[in-house]
């Protein structure tokens, strides 16, 4: 009986008390958007992801928040509606291969592209460095200059290191993303 009136709690806190959050993960081709969505929402990490067309949305629920994650394709025909989907959202998620420096440049110049239009300022930014657990990586002190991190000053921004395979610091992400429901 205890099971059932958890079951009726749970349900009216997320009637009364839930918030559900909208995210844009954005990147260039092959960083791990859609791999690190799928290990987010429960499922399991495949090696062969087929490369997103346009977007795929999916819903993460962790406790009484639901992120609503879109997860836009990262080939250079698709980043020109990277800002139609950043709009309004309670964050933008930008993940960078991080064993793949030769893309730093351009994923650079897109992100910073991207975050100057004025529709899109004070929304926080969290960059993740993906793809930790393979050899040749940049750390996080890297990446954050790489990125030019330092010269966005219009919006907090966060900079991660992760796996999306190992699932290494997920977590983080997730409180991170989460502390922002909080505002």
């Amino acid at each position: 009986m205890a099971g059932f009136f958890r079951r009726i709690y749970d349900w009216l806190l997320r009637l009364f008390w839930a918030t559900e959050l909208d995210i844009t993960m954005i990147g260039l081709q092959n960083a791990g958007k859609t791999s690190l969505l799928r290990v987010l929402a429960g499922g399991e990490f495949t090696i062969d992801s087929i490369p997103t067309v346009g977007f795929n949305m999916k819903r993460v629920q962790k406790g009484h928040v639901t992120l609503k994650c879109w997860d836009l394709g990262g080939q250079p025909r698709f980043r020109s509606m990277w800002e139609r989907y950043c709009r309004g959202v309670n964050a933008i998620v930008f993940i960078v291969d991080s064993a793949d420096t030769e893309s730093h440049p351009v994923a650079r110049e897109e992100l910073h592209s991207l975050i100057q239009k004025p529709i899109l300022e004070g929304i926080p930014l969290l960059v993740l460095g993906n793809k930790s657990d393979l050899p040749g990586i940049v750390g996080v002190d890297d990446l954050i200059e790489n990125m030019n991190l330092r010269e966005i000053t219009n919006r907090e921004v966060s900079c991660y290191s992760i796996s999306a395979k190992e699932e290494t610091n997920l977590d983080a992400v997730l409180q991170w993303l989460i502390a922002r429901s909080k505002r």
